[in-house]
């Protein structure tokens, strides 16, 4: 997305429509969109919303609501339109024609947030590559730009008008990027490998609940910490240390939002790999948002989406030093019964976080002492490492004492190791 640079916040409007919710999910729906515009360096000046039975083909809203936003938008100076549903390209390029300013949806405004986010090459290639399958419905003769990118000679075909050039440029870059990023996959899957057989535990949640602030309470570390949303796109990754030498690699990953682009979860899929190829998942969920429950819904359903519903979840309801209503509190309490209630910024019940982790390892994880000769020390505990942690080893006059744990999905591969001694 290429925007004029200004001196001064873009100033914007907010549209919503009730057809199929509650207003007063339409109102939390618009109030999560004005933070995000917001995060995206807008300047919020007003809120439109308007009941209808089903949303209008050619302009989402009707035809009596878009003349009262354009005289709304003459006499405010309003830079930017933004609606809290995808639009058509049709609705789109509608909106436009009769507003004479920029129109874009929250997909879009996502999309927005993640490019001036992402840091790493990574996630730069990830966001561009999503906005470019977001945009190519909705090209209206803007990227002729990407020619220069791709070499200017021998870019246009005979007779095609510039239109379809710019629709075939993008075609190439798309390809070009997911080329790109298949490449950083295979560097990370290697990487991943060589970092041993850690037990792997991935944070996740809504974004903004305190991912960060929990990576960094228990590992004590300093990830970037900021009360916006999406603040870091980049997977953190950190050792954790359990109890006694047993440590695990913790991963704070992009956090989850209602109405996430189809385009950014596909394209974001290497980041995610640290979720999916994951042991353990700690669900942190702000339980001083009224409206958690529905937030612990929207993340579930996109793990699902993800193909990752099997992997074992630990509820983290985190900020827990919010909630001065102690019947409420109990009330939440008994609903989720096997949570744990903790606040990562006062460090409170972390400890607790743990030794629920632990249990839920003893069903994952096997653990093995034996005593090898020092004959086959070396090649049967190389053997080991590939499947293994080894975490404690003492050596006497005759033998090597080893301590091991193991993912149970390595049995077989461990049984024959150690038929062998």
């Amino acid at each position: 997305m290429m925007h004029e640079l200004k001196s001064h916040p873009e100033r914007c409007a907010l549209v919503g429509i009730t057809w199929r919710e509650k207003k007063w999910i339409i109102d939390d729906h618009l109030a999560e969109l004005s933070e995000l515009a917001k995060t995206a360096g807008a300047e919020v000046v007003r809120t439109f919303i308007q009941e209808r039975s089903s949303p209008d083909s050619a302009f989402f809203i009707g035809k009596g609501k878009v003349s009262e936003i354009q005289e709304f938008i003459a006499d405010n100076a309003i830079d930017v339109l933004i609606f809290d549903d995808e639009l058509s390209p049709a609705q789109h390029k509608n909106l436009e024609e009769l507003c004479q300013i920029k129109v874009i949806d929250r997909s879009g405004l996502i999309l927005d947030i993640f490019a001036a986010h992402a840091r790493t090459k990574e996630a730069r290639t990830q966001v561009e590559l999503a906005q470019l399958k977001y945009l190519l419905p909705r090209l209206t003769r803007q990227w002729s730009h990407l020619s220069r990118q791709l070499g200017g000679i021998g870019t246009k075909g005979p007779g095609e008008t510039q239109l379809e050039t710019d629709r075939r440029l993008v075609r190439t870059r798309i390809s070009s990027l997911q080329n790109t990023l298949g490449s950083i996959h295979k560097q990370k899957h290697i990487q991943r490998k060589k970092a041993g057989n850690y037990i792997r535990i991935a944070l996740v949640g809504y974004t903004n609940v305190g991912k960060s602030t929990l990576l960094n309470a228990l590992t004590d570390s300093d990830a970037l910490v900021v009360d916006q949303l999406f603040a870091t796109l980049d997977t953190t990754v950190r050792r954790l240390n359990i109890f006694n030498g047993f440590t695990v690699l913790l991963s704070d990953t992009v956090g989850f939002i209602r109405k996430l682009p189809h385009e950014l979860i596909a394209s974001f899929r290497t980041t995610l790999a640290q979720t999916i190829e994951s042991d353990l998942l700690i669900h942190v969920v702000d339980i001083s948002d009224q409206h958690f429950g529905e937030k612990i819904e929207i993340v579930n359903d996109i793990l699902s989406d993800l193909d990752i519903g099997d992997i074992p979840i630990v509820l983290a309801m985190n900020k827990v030093d919010r909630i001065k209503n102690v019947q409420r509190l109990q009330e939440i309490k008994q609903r989720y019964k096997e949570a744990c209630f903790i606040s990562a910024k006062k460090k409170i019940r972390l400890d607790s976080l743990k030794q629920t982790l632990i249990a839920r390892f003893d069903s994952l994880f096997t653990t093995i002492d034996i005593d090898l000769n020092y004959t086959v020390e070396h090649e049967i505990t190389s053997q080991i490492l590939n499947f293994a942690e080894i975490y404690d080893r003492k050596y006497n006059e005759q033998k090597v004492h080893i301590k091991f744990r193991y993912h149970n999905k390595y049995h077989k591969k461990i049984a024959q190791i150690l038929n062998k001694i």
